[in-house]
């Protein structure tokens, strides 16, 4: 089968400005596949030319294994980041219309708009105007308007923003049905713990290019480091090949990251562990960075490069003027 989005080679620039360089990706129908990159990276240029708001200089695009069209359009859902309902309309009039303009028949619309109106504990206000909503409210129809024609592929920005943790839990659940359905979800967000919770591959963009690309928990292996977390109780440094007892500030006390020799396993410092009376603990586990790690890693890594850039282009404007 071929991939829900095929994206091969794409640039775009907007003048001098390079907004997208030489992206290859796909995201595959039944999964969670999220962009992640800092503001300015590049993402929303992505998924604009993805949904053929706009165009790549160069590159292919195809959405259901053709280039996108009328028909494909139809069966895509897509939540911006800037949210636009009509708020001077009534709730279950506006989502009626709205699934209608996706395909959806004026009767299965209605039925369906309020069955999820139902379903998010909104039933009450489906003759409200949507000017009437909390910004969490209004958040959860637009959420609800995006999936209503029940789309193969999903595109969501910021899906959870203004939401509370119970409703962000509902809309999870629900993105998780829609997976198990086949249905691919496109999802940039900016909260790294729901993308290593939810997503199942991911793609990072820093100035315009792709850095990281993969599965979540094969990328966070990538840049694992040869240490231990642990904790509890004890003189760490006194463990044989242990070379450094690094202090974590987290919420939990005593947590710390043990350095360890390369020829040294996790199970020798486990067995040496319960070996030592002086020692008690709590947890043991392998230090695998989070993603809030690695994309705070990549993106130093990005303005280090470009500071190198910035100054070594001033000592050519130097050289210049010297001769």
């Amino acid at each position: 089968m071929s991939p829900a989005v095929d994206v091969q080679h794409i640039a775009k620039a907007f003048g001098q400005f390079q907004a997208v360089r030489e992206a290859t990706f796909e995201v595959r129908f039944g999964e969670i596949f999220a962009l992640l990159g800092p503001n300015g990276a590049g993402k929303s240029t992505t998924i604009r030319m993805i949904l053929d708001i706009i165009r790549p200089d160069s590159g292919t695009i195809r959405v259901f294994g053709r280039p996108l069209d009328d028909a494909a359009k139809n069966q895509i859902g897509y939540l911006p980041e800037e949210r636009g309902l009509y708020k001077s309309q009534k709730v279950l009039d506006m989502m009626t219309y709205l699934g209608t303009l996706k395909g959806l028949k004026p009767a299965e619309s209605r039925k369906r708009a309020m069955s999820y109106l139902e379903r998010l504990e909104l039933a009450d206000f489906a003759k409200k105007k949507v000017s009437d909503l909390s910004k969490g409210m209004q958040q959860k129809v637009q959420f609800a308007v995006t999936v209503m024609h029940e789309p193969r592929l999903l595109i969501i920005d910021e899906p959870f923003s203004g939401l509370d943790p119970v409703n962000r839990m509902v809309v999870k659940e629900w993105l998780y049905e829609l997976r198990q359905k086949g249905s691919a979800i496109v999802m940039s967000t900016h909260q790294m713990n729901q993308v290593e919770e939810m997503a199942d591959r991911l793609l990072m963009i820093s100035r315009g290019q792709q850095r990281l690309y993969g599965e979540v928990q094969a990328i966070r292996e990538q840049y694992a480091i040869h240490a231990i977390i642990v904790e509890g109780q004890g003189d760490w440094s006194r463990l044989d090949g242990v070379t450094q007892v690094e202090s974590l500030n987290e919420q939990r006390r005593g947590a710390v990251r043990l350095h360890l020799r390369p020829e040294v396993s996790y199970d020798d410092v486990l067995a040496a562990i319960a070996r030592d009376d002086s020692l008690t603990i709590e947890r043991f586990e392998r230090a695998v960075p989070s993603l809030d790690d690695i994309f705070i890693q990549v993106a130093e890594e990005d303005a280090q490069e470009v500071r190198w850039l910035n100054r070594r282009e001033a000592e050519r404007e130097v050289e210049k003027e010297a001769v």
